[in-house]
């Protein structure tokens, strides 16, 4: 698991699993976002036990998943509200932490 802070609050990565949670804590994030649609590619975790293993170790995660190159209206809508509801630090993460930088690059640019 790679993560890479975009600001001293917000971080991106690529695919992460269950496993990687109890990292994830101990890096101190309070919240994840999922931006990768289950059964995007064969074998990925699915958010269920990605998110079962977030609420275990008392880390808020948010499901907003859409495809890569088809960012709409709607889920930059959707990213500003959990930008303004989730605990921070947030870690977003897709197949390659790709999109959920181009989704926190257009909220930025935004606020």
């Amino acid at each position: 698991m790679t993560i890479k802070m975009l600001t001293p609050d917000f971080a991106v990565s690529p695919q992460i699993t269950a496993d990687d949670i109890s990292a994830i804590a101990a890096e101190g994030f309070k919240s994840i976002i999922c931006n990768r649609p289950n059964e995007e590619e064969a074998g990925q975790p699915q958010f269920e036990d990605v998110a079962a293993a977030a609420k275990a170790a008392g880390i808020e995660i948010r499901y907003l998943p859409f495809t890569s190159g088809a960012m709409s209206a709607q889920d930059e809508e959707e990213f500003a509200d959990l930008m303004v509801e989730l605990p921070r630090p947030i870690l977003a993460y897709c197949r390659s932490g790709a999109r959920s930088s181009n989704l926190f690059l257009s909220y930025q640019a935004k606020v």
